[in-house]
């Protein structure tokens, strides 16, 4: 069988089975929507203690995002993927079986250690997809969180209006065990790994970081925004997460390249990332109340829960049918200029939606339109922060991207938490959410997406930078663009010790202080292409299934020309294109 007959049936359903599996990750985000306020009778407890139900998976999507991204780096994309789907199917069946507090607690975070299935996919997009599909199968992926929570809010509520509650979790249970078993079929394991070994130390740190960072953002309204708890968390976040940082900059592999993190490029669209989920989880927030609301209020709609998710539902739908228009956008503008629509079309949509809750339609109005600009920003990351990353660090990088995106929405459910909380009416002691408080957290998702706007027109445009762009373009462009890298950078040819050419042959840089500084796949004539950071002198180390690895040196003056150099591959079989 040649190498193009197994690639090609090797990436044959990547798309639809990994945007499946983002699907089902992210309705772990909204599957307890519809019965949060029931939850404290459910489960026999006091509602701040409910509340946990929902922040242990948040919680344990934040800290297994960025993880979970990197294990795959180093070990395998797909074997962390099923590791991700198989933990959240145990959760899922655990809380399917439960009635007490601190077992659904567990579950429940088991439930949110999915998250890491995100970057892992788009990682392995980038890894077995040919550039010219990339860029729309990413836009499809990283929509697939908006996607998921959108549609799980009325396939939710009729479960929980029609059957046990109990039943959200079977089913949960159910769409994980049926995504394993789609990406065991049609998702390869990919061939680009990391050097180096996992940073324990690292992880524990983030961790610790990140949990201390995030518990007082998601019960700081229970505890007070001033209260010795909330305050003090944040300091010990403050502190262990600098002593972390510290300690990754030492290290030859950290969890996190804060090298990398830094550059302009990966730094403004991690921020950005950050505004649009804070605009994202704020119509999540708002819509939902609004519409179930009774009338006798004044401006309630009066709809049943259902209704009021299938209300809501445009905005994954939209989300969704986003994507190949993101590929056009992108193909022709870039990366960078559909990031900047995006949040100016959201913008638009809560600018509009400032005078648009009047009736049912309108909230479809204001879900669609923004559900079209979330969809261009979000489609918009993933592009962003690959084209500034070596390959073998793209499950990692993504994952922090995903997790600032999950920090966005947390910020967002805390500040619009409290702002629904502190301007509602008091009725009979239930506290009644009021129109200025929806308008208000309107304005809040309009002054993030400005920020947003901001931090965007930081980002270095694609004539300007020096990192590959991913776009979603023709095979001709493509083909451009390879050609391009090559002028700056190292090319030529993998060969087996007879002068056959040797297909998928990982080739590696090597900088004059042992650092990786990229690394690529030979095609299936044996041709590789590697840009170079810079002038130096560099080690060229070419390795092959059945062949002895193999070093050499090599240097470059960085004067844009291209150095051409064969690799020799000694011993070991003849592994013919």
């Amino acid at each position: 069988m040649t190498q193009s007959t197994t690639q090609k049936r090797g990436t044959r359903g990547v798309v639809p089975v990994l945007a499946f599996a983002g699907i089902v990750v992210a309705v772990m985000q909204t599957l307890l929507v519809p019965v949060i306020k029931d939850l404290p009778t459910l489960l026999s407890t006091t509602p701040s203690n409910a509340t946990w139900v929902m922040t242990a998976t948040l919680l344990a999507g934040a800290v297994s995002t960025p993880i979970m991204g990197r294990l795959g780096d180093l070990y395998g994309k797909r074997r962390m993927l099923l590791t991700s789907l198989a933990v959240m199917v145990v959760g899922s069946l655990i809380c399917g079986f439960t009635d007490d507090l601190v077992v659904m607690i567990v579950g429940r975070a088991l439930q949110g250690f999915a998250m890491g299935a995100i970057p892992l996919g788009i990682g392995l997009m980038r890894d077995e997809l040919p550039r010219e599909k990339l860029g729309s199968a990413m836009a499809l992926m990283s929509s697939s969180i908006g996607v998921g929570g959108g549609l799980a809010l009325p396939l939710a509520a009729l479960t929980a209006q029609h059957a046990d509650w109990h039943a959200l979790f079977f089913g949960a249970a159910a769409l994980g065990v049926i995504s394993m078993l789609l990406t065991v079929t049609f998702v390869p394991e990919s061939t680009v790994k990391a050097e180096g070994t996992f940073d324990v130390l690292g992880a524990i740190g983030l961790s610790a970081g990140l949990v201390l960072f995030l518990l007082p953002i998601t019960k700081g309204s229970d505890w007070g925004w001033t209260s010795g708890m909330t305050l003090g968390l944040f300091a010990a976040a403050a502190v262990v997460l600098v002593l972390w940082g510290v300690m990754e900059l030492r290290l030859k592999a950290p969890l996190v390249d804060l090298r990398t993190t830094a550059r302009r490029s990966v730094l403004f669209t991690n921020l950005a990332s950050i505004m649009v989920g804070v605009a994202f989880y704020a119509i999540s927030l708002v819509l939902p109340q609004l519409l179930q609301l009774p009338a006798s209020t004044g401006y309630g709609l009066d709809q049943s829960m259902v209704v009021a998710g299938l209300c809501v539902a445009p905005l994954g739908l939209t989300m969704m049918f986003t994507a190949p228009v993101y590929a056009r956008l992108s193909a022709k503008y870039g990366p960078k200029v559909t990031l900047i629509l995006g949040m100016l079309i959201i913008a638009i949509g809560y600018g509009a939606g400032l005078g648009l809750m009047s009736a049912a339609w309108q909230t479809i109005i204001i879900a669609v339109v923004v559900g079209a600009g979330i969809g261009l920003a979000y489609s918009s990351l993933p592009a962003l922060i690959i084209g500034s990353v070596d390959p073998s660090e793209t499950g990692a990088a993504n994952g922090l991207n995903t997790l600032m995106r999950s920090i966005g929405t947390s910020v967002s459910s805390a500040v619009i938490g409290m702002v629904l909380a502190n301007t509602a009416d008091h009725v009979g002691g239930v506290a009644i959410p009021t129109m200025t408080g929806f308008r208000t957290s309107f304005l809040i998702a309009t002054g993030a997406v400005a920020l947003g706007l901001v931090f965007a027109l930081f980002l270095p445009s694609a004539r300007r930078s020096k990192t590959t762009q991913l776009r979603a373009s023709s095979e001709e462009d493509a083909n451009l663009r390879t050609a391009t890298e090559a002028l700056a950078g190292f090319h030529g040819r993998v060969l087996s010790s007879s002068g056959a050419p040797v297909a998928r042959a990982k080739v590696t840089l090597i900088d004059r202080r042992g650092r990786q500084a990229g690394s690529a796949l030979t095609d299936e004539g044996g041709r590789y292409a590697l840009p170079v950071p810079g002038d130096g002198s560099y080690v060229l180390a070419a390795t092959a299934s059945g062949h002895a690895p193999l070093a050499s040196a090599a240097a470059h003056r960085g004067d844009d020309r291209a150095v051409e150099m064969d690799l020799l591959l000694p011993g070991g079989s003849d592994v013919l294109a």
